[in-house]
């Protein structure tokens, strides 16, 4: 039988892959275990498809690990969580991957421990360059948005924070209509370090988004599998990117249009 790694083309890897790990209560549940259990099962998942993604020449790793809307939870899975982050936090998975460690979310209501050793990891691992790996934690799509907002308002009362680029004009406050551009609220999201995803992921079984990198999947391809996080492992990330493959990616252009492109950049 083939493999499904026999079947990936090496040359359209996604450069960049988000992932919302989910069903590891559930997981945990089937097994008669404590939701907590489900949640350490998962760190082993996320060690086995940050090798392989390393290992493929994936560029950009972000992984939906804690949203904002968590924090709703029950308070002793919430502290369990953080505990978990703490401890999981291993310098040799970056150190013998060559991965890059960053972390986006709102770091206020982080504990001050599990903040002090998120920065330090994303300090040990700054010059490692195979892949980054990104941590959204105590994140939401619709806080990232909101800070954007909030930062452009700040500049935009602080004539001296704007960016060189931009004109200042001091008739309308120092920012005009025209430049407001997609490229400009980007650059004050979270994200600005890398490019948007090629490929979002979700496992568990369900069909939406839950609030994660709205701005940024605009163009990614979806992938949705029934998979608990935990059993997710290497066939099946190769399942998911032969699925983003075998796609035609438009940006809106038609099929024709594509296929005529291509065929120019064959020739």
């Amino acid at each position: 039988m083939t493999k499904m790694i026999d079947q990936l083309d090496r040359n359209r890897i996604p450069e960049h892959i988000a992932i919302i790990m989910d069903g590891n209560g559930r997981w945990a549940n089937e097994r008669g275990k404590e939701r907590n259990f489900g949640h350490q099962a998962g760190v082993e998942a996320v060690r086995r498809i940050t090798s392989e993604c390393t290992r493929l020449g994936v560029k950009y790793l972000t992984l939906y690990t804690f949203s904002t809307e968590n924090w709703n939870r029950p308070a002793d899975e919430v502290s369990a969580l953080m505990g978990l982050v703490l401890t999981s936090l291993e310098e040799e998975i970056f150190m013998k991957n060559n991965v890059r460690f960053r972390v986006i979310g709102d770091m206020t209501r982080i504990p001050d421990d599990v903040r002090m050793k998120l920065r330090e990891t994303e300090e040990r691992t700054a010059k490692n360059a195979k892949m980054t790996m990104v941590v959204a934690l105590s994140y939401s799509s619709r806080w990232e948005i909101t800070e954007a907002v909030k930062k452009i308002v700040t500049e935009v009362h602080d004539m001296e924070e704007l960016p060189q680029n931009i004109l200042k004009n001091w008739a309308t406050g120092g920012l005009r209509a025209e430049d407001v551009t997609e490229e400009f609220i980007s650059q004050h999201l979270t994200t600005n370090f890398m490019p948007d995803p090629d490929l979002l992921i979700r496992t568990g079984g369900e069909l939406r988004i839950s609030n994660f990198l709205l701005w940024q999947i605009a163009y990614a391809e979806l992938y949705f599998c029934d998979t608990y996080w935990p059993d997710f492992d290497e066939e099946c990330l190769h399942q998911a990117i032969i699925s983003y493959q075998q796609r035609q990616r438009r940006f809106g252009k038609t099929e024709a249009q594509i296929e005529r492109e291509t065929m120019s950049q064959n020739d």
